[in-house]
Parts: C-alpha cells; structure tokens; sequence
C-alpha cells in the first residue's frame, strides 16, 4: 500500500536550504519515493492551519518510507534541513 510523507517546512536559512533541495531528491529515489508537491502555491480552505512550503512525497509503503526517513543516505541531508528550516512532517498510508 502506498504512503504519503506530508512536510510543512518553515524555511529560516533560505541560502543554504537551496543546497537541501539540490541534496535530497537522490535520496528520496534510492528509496523508491517521488515529488507529488514540492513547495507550490498552497490556500488554506478550513480550519487554522497555515502552511510554509507544503512537500507531499510518494511512496510504495510506510515501511519504505520510514527506511528512507531512517537512512544513512538521507542522514546528512536530513541534518542540513533541521539546521535550515523548522518541520512538521508526518507519514500516512493510502488507500
């Protein structure tokens, strides 16, 4: 079943988050993940949450997900967005 990882990034060294994005996507397709969303326009429609940069990825399973979130690739990348950015992410499986 396929799994989704939601990120909410709030950006707060916009300089050096640029070389996050140039980093990361080998990463995410080692694992088999893809870009739904990578930080386009988003409209709050109901409630009080107001999203920064919203990123939706893809993929085959929670479990693969996880792997990639938990990999040593990722693990420098990883690091260079938490001193970059403050996060809200979450994983969820499809339906």
């Amino acid at each position: 079943m396929a799994a989704y990882l939601i990120a909410d990034v709030e950006i707060t060294d916009p300089t050096t988050y640029e070389e996050y994005k140039k980093v990361v996507p080998p990463t995410i397709s080692a694992y088999g993940g893809k870009y739904l969303t990578r930080g386009g326009r988003a409209e709050k429609l109901e409630g009080e949450w107001i999203p920064k940069r919203v990123v939706i990825l893809e993929f085959e399973s929670l479990e693969q997900a996880k792997k990639w979130w938990a990999s040593e690739e990722y693990k420098a990348p990883k690091a260079l967005r938490q001193r970059t950015a403050l996060t809200n992410m979450i994983v969820v499986e499809g339906i």
